[in-house]
């Protein structure tokens, strides 16, 4: 049932996509990524693309117009090759630097810092025919296929707009000088580059909300997968209340057994039992045990089985029963009602005694 896409109703709680993303498994849209690049191509070229082209152009002069003095002997040749790639590295290092920023942007931006190695685990459904055909062909790849051609008729069809007033000049660019014809491409880079630019804004950003929504999808739950969730994560409800019952009942045990050694029992007379404990010495009287009608029955018999006093006095058992836990000292405000029933027991004991 759990397997069955239209039992799946509920949406993917904070511990499966926390799951999701230990596994690597994010939502991610690559047309977010080809925006980013091809932007940063174009901050490149703005930025830097005069100095680039200056550069390249006085690098490339000397073959076009100086051709005849170049040695191309072995060892010439050898040193030619060096030395351009020098310059050239050193002309494309701060763009190439640039563009790989841009390269780990995406995925920042989309999902913030992610490590995950789980994708990196041997999986034999990789290196299987049947399952490789089964991803080829599934409704995922055939949207992203179709994806694929609308975005490039779209950029193509841009593209077309805006080089098809320049194609009476391509034959211009011959005799164009080097140092002019750069800065004139440069021209157009910037020109087409904006043009696509606009067009994957709305590209990408329709796939971000597509990618998104097919993402929360494929983790929706059924309601039986968030109920066993729930009990992971906070416990079974049967056992936790078999848990406190137990921890009620030893608590109760311990309680009964501390009964014997009360100074005295206040009582309402049945409906509340409240065993007291005062020695020389203490701060305060204790609560050692306390109850109400059946329990409290039980503890009224404990208390004389063991000779203990048990004194009736409603207004004080339900107050004590109410307002103080077992094994506490007694609150400053009930010192004298309690006082005085411990006194009455003292000197009914006195009395015994002589």
């Amino acid at each position: 049932m759990s397997d069955d896409p239209e039992s799946k109703t509920e949406e993917p709680s904070g511990k499966r996509l926390g799951d999701a993303r230990e596994k690597g498994q994010v939502a991610q849209s690559r047309e977010v990524a080809h925006l980013i690049m091809v932007s940063a191509m174009l901050v490149v070229i703005l930025m830097l693309g005069p100095l680039l082209t200056r550069d390249l152009a006085l690098m490339l002069r000397r073959f076009v117009e100086l051709p005849h003095q170049i040695r191309i002997d072995h060892d010439d040749f050898h040193f030619l090759m060096v030395d351009m790639s020098g310059q050239l590295a050193a002309v494309l290092a701060v763009p190439l630097l640039l563009l790989l920023l841009a390269a780990f942007a995406p995925s920042l931006l989309q999902n913030g810092f992610l490590w995950s190695t789980q994708g990196l685990t041997p999986q034999l459904s990789r290196i299987s025919p049947f399952s490789g055909l089964k991803r080829l062909f599934s409704l995922r790849n055939v949207t992203e296929l179709a994806k694929g051609i609308v975005k490039m008729a779209l950029v193509g069809i841009v593209a077309t707009v805006l080089l098809l007033p320049l194609f009476g000049y391509v034959e211009q660019y011959i005799s164009t000088d080097v140092l002019m014809l750069l800065p004139q491409l440069l021209t157009l880079s910037v020109k087409l580059l904006s043009g696509v630019i606009a067009i994957l804004v709305l590209v990408a950003g329709a796939d971000y909300i597509y990618q998104r929504y097919e993402f929360m999808k494929s983790l929706r739950m059924t309601k039986q997968e968030v109920k066993d969730e729930f009990k992971q994560m906070e416990g079974d409800p049967v056992i936790k209340s078999a848990l406190r019952r137990i921890r009620q009942q030893r608590a109760r045990t311990r309680m009964m057994a501390a009964v014997p050694t009360a100074t005295v029992v206040v009582t309402n007379p049945t409906h509340f039992a409240c065993a007291l404990k005062y020695d020389p010495g203490m701060n305060a009287p204790v609560l050692l045990a306390k109850g109400a009608d059946l329990l409290a029955l039980r503890i009224i018999d404990k208390a004389r089985e063991h000779f203990i006093p048990v004194v009736e006095n409603p207004p004080l058992a339900r107050t004590l029963f109410a307002s103080v836990e077992v094994d506490a000292e007694i609150p400053r405000e009930h010192y004298k009602a309690v006082a005085e029933v411990i006194g009455f027991v003292m000197r009914m004991k006195k009395r015994a005694v002589h």
